[in-house]
């Protein structure tokens, strides 16, 4: 069976003065069935955070050109552009004077095979039809919370300190990174990469209902952005969607 994807990437800048965000999806430009999506949220005060975003941006595209699928390995891949773009964000900050940071979160498709990275609190969530296979765990003081078992995910939305990052891009310290794999991909999977300013108005369980209830990753998309607006009752964040779902190619 051959699988083809249905991949859409959506923003919106929500109640915020400026868009700091930055997504894309990149197919390898040699072909070959690669692909690499990417969500970064930028930080760091007026134009600091868009500085730090945009780099991200940037080494993904530099990096993903170069890269080999034959010879190189995905995990090194995405290890190689998350500590790259961190020096170079560190070295903006003295030539732009801002204090520029960003989160990453990357998911690189291959044949078959997806892999993925992240540093922040920017998600990757993998699907198989409505049901969670996989959710990344972020790198968050309320984050560190929910792993010990002190609070539930329903007290870490509305806790007081949950904006506290415990890593990012562009920090004093080098960045922590999680990876993840998995093979066997199949018509059905759907993989969702954002931002905090969608995950935070959204259970899992109502990503899955939305994402496998849609005709396609762009209804998807204007579905969870409108849904996140209408939560955020004017003081919603920027927005950052990656939808790639995995759909059974037809009969030539």
């Amino acid at each position: 069976m051959s699988i083809t994807i249905d991949a859409c990437v959506a923003q919106h800048q929500g109640d915020r003065r400026e868009q700091q965000d930055r997504a894309a999806i990149l197919p390898h430009p040699k072909g070959g069935g690669v692909t690499l999506a990417v969500v970064a949220d930028g930080m760091g005060g007026h134009a600091g955070g868009v500085i730090a975003a945009r780099q991200v941006i940037h080494t993904v595209r530099n990096n993903l050109e170069g890269f080999s699928a034959r010879t190189e390995s995905a995990r090194g891949l995405l290890e190689s552009i998350i500590n790259e773009a961190h020096m170079l964000i560190k070295t903006s900050r003295f030539i732009n004077e801002k204090d520029p940071h960003s989160t990453v979160v990357m998911l690189l498709l291959q044949p078959g095979k997806a892999s993925w990275a992240h540093c922040g609190d920017s998600r990757i969530y993998h699907f198989r039809g409505e049901n969670l296979v996989f959710r990344s765990t972020d790198h968050s003081y309320v984050g560190q919370l929910v792993v010990q078992g002190r609070i539930t995910p329903a007290q870490a939305l509305v806790h007081p300190n949950r904006n506290i990052l415990l890593t990012s891009l562009g920090g004093a310290e080098a960045p922590k990174i999680a990876f993840g794999e998995t093979d066997g991909l199949q018509a059905g999977d759907t993989f969702l990469l954002c931002s905090d300013g969608l995950w935070a108005y959204f259970s899992d369980q109502e990503l899955g209902w939305v994402i496998n209830g849609s005709t396609s990753a762009r209804e998807a998309s204007e579905l969870l952005i409108g849904r996140a607006r209408s939560l955020g009752s004017g003081d919603g964040d920027n927005i950052s969607i990656a939808i790639l779902k995995l759909l059974e190619a037809p009969l030539a």
